[in-house]
């Protein structure tokens, strides 16, 4: 590297301490709800640990102890140590897929339908959302890919990498579905395939999508396919914790429905349920999956080991919703992501607190961390400009006089 290059990273970051964009990575020691940061234990309310699994100490010694008890040349290994391709295709990650899909038939059977879905798990939610448009729109169709101006950077990676002569994509102002019909409109007729994508709960605003509004608009014109990413969605809404599909009755509607370990679960990894058409498809062409050494066999028995006890977690996500939904109201209008908002309803365990400023966020943050919470100022690129806020995330291990104490700093 050249002397210059070296010069030019330096400025560059110069220039984003000066903008108070700046970011390093925290050293922490997590001690159940709570987390070590430069020797002082903050209540953890910045993590997406949202039934509070990541952290329960017993539930990692009973799974443990479950290891333990199998034969030794029965124990789930450490690695995959290669592709699903090659070696990687471990009968543990087999076996999730199979749960995972016996999951969706009970869900959609409790609703009185039968629409078979077949299941494929990846390695991350990043892995998915950028391997999942560019494999399904690598078909010689002429394509338009509409999505919700808030979408996860992984789905914007995912839309960039798909771009091509036959396909392109725009965004609609976020849950504006009016913006997104006009654009349906002016879809071109030779324009044969339309994927409209969304995330059900918007991570940074903590919102919902209109799914059934969404499934309204796919009924009027035959070309429109449904992806939507469930990440902050799964195990936190639902009978079972399947998500928004399920709570609003639209599983058997959605085209690609796409959902994650790595938050509610406490696990690592991503799945999506969708047409077997589809699955050998992804199979055959998504790069990310063909590519990528799969998950250690350990990782994905663990994820099983959760995925049991999901569809009982009703007390958690009951009182998730209801500390979620005092806080949300505690927060003056001012600091709300609308402002003008009236009656504040249950939307996620996702809370922005918005200040607008970076130094502010910064300011606020540093606040709540000497009062013993650990809080965390999110800035742009991450949400958009003028929009820096504190993202409170709300977690089922919280207790009603945590809350308390949190809003009083508020």
């Amino acid at each position: 590297m050249t002397s210059s290059i070296v010069v030019q990273l330096q400025e560059s970051l110069t220039h984003m301490k000066s903008q108070q964009q700046y970011r390093s990575l925290p050293s922490l020691e997590h001690q159940g709800r709570y987390v070590v940061s430069q020797g002082k234990t903050l209540l953890n309310i910045a993590s997406n640990d949202y039934l509070g699994l990541g952290s329960d100490t017993e539930l990692q010694g009973e799974f443990l102890k479950q290891i333990d008890r199998l034969p030794a040349a029965q124990r789930p290994k450490m690695s995959a140590t290669s592709s699903r391709l090659l070696t990687g295709n471990d009968t543990q990650l087999q076996a999730l897929e199979s749960e995972l899909q016996a999951w969706y038939q009970a869900a959609i059977g409790e609703q009185g339908l039968s629409t078979p879905k077949s299941v494929l798990v990846f390695n991350s939610g990043y892995h998915a959302n950028i391997g999942i448009l560019p494999a399904l729109t690598a078909l010689p169709v002429k394509t338009l890919i509409l999505a919700d101006k808030l979408v996860h950077a992984s789905i914007i990676d995912g839309m960039r990498l798909s771009q091509s002569k036959l396909v392109t994509y725009r965004r609609y102002r976020h849950n504006d579905y009016e913006h997104l019909a006009k654009f349906i409109e002016q879809a071109d007729e030779t324009v044969e395939r339309i994927i409209i994508v969304t995330e059900s709960i918007f991570s940074m605003d903590g919102d919902r999508a209109d799914l059934l509004q969404l499934i309204q608009l796919k009924s009027r014109d035959a070309r429109i396919e449904l992806y939507v990413d469930e990440a902050h969605a799964v195990g936190v809404l639902g009978d079972t914790g399947l998500g928004l599909a399920e709570e609003t009755h639209t599983l058997a509607d959605i085209d690609y429905l796409v959902g994650t370990f790595g938050k509610a679960f406490a696990s690592m990894g991503a799945y999506i349920m969708c047409d077997e058409a589809v699955k050998q498809w992804l199979i055959n062409t998504m790069r990310p999956l063909i590519f990528s050494t799969a998950l250690p066999p350990i990782n994905h028995a663990w994820t099983r080991f959760i995925l049991a006890k999901m569809p009982n977690l009703t007390h958690q996500r009951t009182h998730l919703a209801q500390i979620s939904i005092k806080l949300s109201r505690a927060i003056d209008q001012q600091h709300r992501t609308s402002p003008t908002a009236q009656n504040i309803s249950y939307d996620s365990p996702i809370i922005p607190y918005i200040l607008g400023d970076n130094a502010c966020a910064l300011a606020k943050a540093k606040q709540l961390q000497a009062a013993g919470f650990y809080a965390l100022p999110i800035r742009p690129p991450t949400v958009p400009a003028n929009t820096a806020r504190i993202r409170l995330v709300m977690n089922a291990k919280l207790t009603n006089e945590d809350c308390e104490r949190l809003i009083q700093q508020l």
